[in-house]
């Protein structure tokens, strides 16, 4: 259920772009409605409508999420609020200069984040966040957690490098983006975990 939790804002953000893709009339005028005081000149072209509504309610989702929480009284993760600091700025940023440049650059920018913190942490703090995160679940030597917390650091590194390669470098579509964004980041998430289940494997075995 976290996990859908967490893919909240990118699932919607993937649904609203289809719908306003395939209507696209549709959804210029309801921007021109709703957010034309919010964007520079007031005027939206058709091919514009459907990233610029997508990324309004990813921003709404993202705030949703975090009011959720705090209703509930539940801890609110850094990565969240990071999220949140991210989508709020390059979304921003894409409604007010009706640009998509900016919400390509969303995903890179918190995958970033998130290998620096990491890394940072490792370094100068000799802290390791994935043992955190992960230590009540798994008992591993401490050279293992080491390990998968570098291991961490290249895949986000890479993640966002393969972002920026689907949103500039490869002259691909911004529905083909779209598509990258919820699929493929997905997809090697999940090859990513698979590896890394893999590789572990032994040492909880032993361990048991």
């Amino acid at each position: 259920m976290k996990f859908l939790f967490d893919l909240f804002p990118v699932i919607l953000f993937f649904g609203i772009f289809k719908w306003g893709d395939s209507h696209v009339e549709s959804a210029q005028s309801l921007v021109q409605q709703t957010m034309s005081g919010f964007v520079s000149g007031g005027e939206i072209s058709a091919s514009q409508a459907p990233i610029l509504l997508a990324t309004a309610v990813a921003i709404v989702a993202t705030i949703g999420q975090i009011g959720y929480l705090l209703i509930r009284r539940k801890k609110v993760d850094m990565m969240l609020w990071v999220s949140l600091a991210v989508i709020v700025i390059f979304g921003g940023a894409t409604i007010y200069f009706n640009s998509e440049e900016f919400i390509k650059w969303k995903p890179t920018v918190l995958y970033w984040c998130f290998a620096v913190s990491l890394l940072v942490s490792q370094l100068l703090f000799r802290k390791n966040i994935i043992r955190t995160m992960m230590e009540a679940q798994l008992k591993l030597p401490d050279p293992v957690w080491t390990r998968l917390c570098y291991a961490w650091v290249v895949f986000m590194g890479s993640m966002g490098l393969i972002n920026l390669y689907f949103a500039f470098w490869g002259n691909f579509s911004t529905s083909t983006w779209v598509n990258f964004k919820l699929f493929g980041g997905m997809g090697l998430m999940f090859v990513f975990i698979v590896a890394q289940s893999a590789y572990l494997s032994k040492y909880i075995k032993d361990a048991s």
